[in-house]
């Protein structure tokens, strides 16, 4: 009888945590085709300035990412999961209402870095669920997480691009009331996960990101695996870096063109992450569903990076979608080398490693990207056609070999020990 009255809290906790990434994510897309345009009316139109202030806003997410993920993820160790979860979840509520009133770039500005520490309470929803979940069941469970960000990247630059069309503010109302909603369901349904016995003591060496980055190396697997992590990390930031500019290059592809694939390729990667992720984890195991994730990965982003036809790109994206497997499944392997009291500074660690991939990536895949195409066949910039091959492809081809490397990382990090 225990075991059932436990088990349905849980489940609720699980679903709270399951909808509050979905929230954090389609709140997130739904500003993605609002906030580029509401910046340019603040400069008069501008594009240009538009572009490269926006980029300045995307730098200082991921700085804040960067810094502040650890520093939750320590809390979370010391006062526990509940807190930390609901506090973002109402900040981060707030501050889309401060966007949603900004009255000019500074405040927008202001809104943004915000915005990127409260989103930072990922890690801790990550840490919630492997106190929750034996470590058997935590990849399925990540599995199911990462269903979420699919869920919420589908759905959302759709649901901001309708609202958007009505008020370029509009799509911040509504993911403020999402995110405050949220907040106060979880305040009833949400119970604590880390119980005060199971606690660590915070310091600044633990909740800095160079010092949190320290528990990777204490163990040679999550060395390991984090190394696989950070290559995984940047190899994806191919995607929002250089996808729309390379289809439209390659195939002629308009936005709804570009937009129906991306649609595509998210409801696929869901179908994998909700409904496949832990019967392959089940039949392979953790490790070999890493690997097999990754081989999945290779093949696409080739298939992406060689594609002649758009037959050809488009049969890429089911096979891009199993790279699935290798998420949850590294989240799991991780969790098993640390301790309870530990989970929320890996986690925090983990997500530090996501800040700096998307720091150092955009720049690798936008210059080789602008390299190749400089040439007016699409070859190499010093002309070379070398038979007339298109090297457009080249960022995809570069991400291939970094998920290659992550294999080797994975394969030597995970092989058992005698």
């Amino acid at each position: 009888m225990t075991d059932a009255h436990s088990a349905k809290p849980r489940s609720a906790a699980l679903a709270f945590i399951f909808v509050t990434i979905a929230l954090d994510m389609l709140a997130l897309g739904m500003i993605i085709p609002v906030l580029p345009k509401l910046v340019e009316r603040f400069v008069s139109g501008d594009t240009a300035r538009a572009a490269e202030i926006f980029g300045v806003f995307g730098t200082a997410w991921a700085l804040m990412q960067f810094f502040f993920s650890p520093l939750l993820g320590a809390l979370s160790d010391r006062f526990g999961r509940r807190l930390v979860i609901l506090v973002s979840n109402f900040g981060l509520g707030l501050d889309y209402i401060l966007m949603a009133l900004a009255p000019n770039v500074a405040w927008l500005f202001i809104g943004r870095v915000i915005s990127g520490i409260t989103a930072a309470n990922i890690p801790t929803a990550y840490a919630y669920i492997a106190d929750v979940t034996p470590p058997e069941q935590r990849a399925k469970s990540y599995g199911l997480l990462g269903a979420a960000f699919g869920i919420g990247f589908i759905l959302g630059p759709a649901l901001g691009g309708v609202l958007g069309a009505i008020d370029p503010r509009l799509p911040f109302w509504v993911a403020a009331g999402a995110s405050l909603a949220n907040a106060v369901y979880g305040v009833f349904v949400l119970p604590e996960s880390l119980p005060a016995d199971r606690r660590a003591g915070i310091s600044w060496r633990r909740a800095n990101p160079l010092g949190s980055l320290l528990l990777l190396r204490s163990h040679p697997e999550l060395s390991g695996l984090a190394t696989t992590n950070f290559l995984v990390n940047v190899a994806h930031v191919v995607f929002p870096t250089v996808f729309v500019l390379y289809a439209g290059y390659r195939f002629g592809w308009n936005e709804s063109a570009v937009g129906v694939s991306m649609a595509a390729f998210g409801l696929a990667s869901t179908i994998v992450q909700a409904g496949m992720v832990g019967q392959a984890v089940e039949l392979l195991g953790e490790r070999r569903a890493l690997l097999v994730g990754l081989a999945f990965g290779t093949v696409g982003m080739t298939m992406f990076g060689l594609a002649t036809n758009q037959i050809v790109f488009c049969a890429a994206i089911p096979i891009m979608s199993l790279w699935g497997f290798a998420g949850p499944a590294t989240q799991g392997l991780m969790t098993r080398r640390v301790a309870p009291a530990e989970q929320g500074q890996l986690q925090g660690a983990n997500n530090s490693i996501t800040g700096i991939a998307n720091l150092v990536g955009p720049s690798i895949f936008s210059l080789v990207f602008a390299h190749v195409v400089a040439a007016p066949d699409g070859a190499v910039a010093r002309g070379a056609a070398l038979h007339g091959i298109d090297f457009s492809g080249a960022p995809f081809l570069i991400a291939a070999l970094m998920l290659l490397a992550s294999a080797v990382f994975a394969w030597r990090a995970t092989r058992p020990r005698r």
